[in-house]
């Protein structure tokens, strides 16, 4: 998935207008509509993963939760209508600092994989926020985001565990997964 993402990146899609729907439905199509926002909330399920295979099992449930948190809170300020500089460079950058922890295996203590994770996800959340549309229940949207990030986030965390089951090469698969992640990123930043 992440190197089909690296060959087909485009610029963020974090645009108003780019999918139908009012509120819950609008807010769970969201993140699956580009590939900046798909990538990124399944890489933060691997780094859960990955950080959890390591020792830090309370990773599996805080990386996302830190994600989904933060995510919502920058929606509530897009939503407000406060303004966030560089989003879509945000984002963009989420996806090569996830895939170059993912492809390196750098690994942080929780709490700072945790703010990362956290920092990031403002970017994403407001540009979810951004996106609600103008008959569309707040509400409704925002429940929409946020079970669509927990969806991918899941997502992310089966298939780092998926591919840590493999025979050989698992620890390769990952970090290759990773590399695709992170150049899809340095793409949209260059693009």
């Amino acid at each position: 998935m992440a190197l089909a993402g690296a060959v087909a990146a485009q610029p963020a899609l974090a645009h108003t207008g780019l999918h139908g729907g009012t509120g819950f439905v609008a807010g769970l199509a969201h993140p699956f509509l580009g590939v900046d926002h798909l990538l990124a909330m399944a890489s933060v399920g691997a780094l859960a993963a990955v950080a959890a295979a390591r020792g830090q099992g309370r990773a599996i449930w805080a990386l996302p939760l830190a994600f989904m948190a933060v995510m919502a809170l920058g929606g509530v300020l897009a939503i407000g209508g406060a303004a966030l500089p560089a989003v879509e460079l945000g984002i963009a950058a989420s996806l090569v600092v996830f895939g170059a922890m993912l492809a390196t295996r750098f690994g942080l203590p929780l709490a700072a994989a945790a703010a990362l994770v956290g920092a990031f996800a403002l970017f994403h959340g407001h540009a979810h926020g951004a996106e609600l549309p103008a008959s569309a229940s707040a509400l409704g949207y925002g429940a929409g985001f946020v079970l669509a990030s927990l969806l991918l986030h899941l997502a992310g965390v089966g298939m780092a565990r998926g591919l840590a089951r493999l025979p050989a090469r698992s620890d390769l698969a990952i970090r290759l997964a990773g590399g695709a992640v992170a150049a899809t990123g340095l793409v949209l930043l260059v693009g």
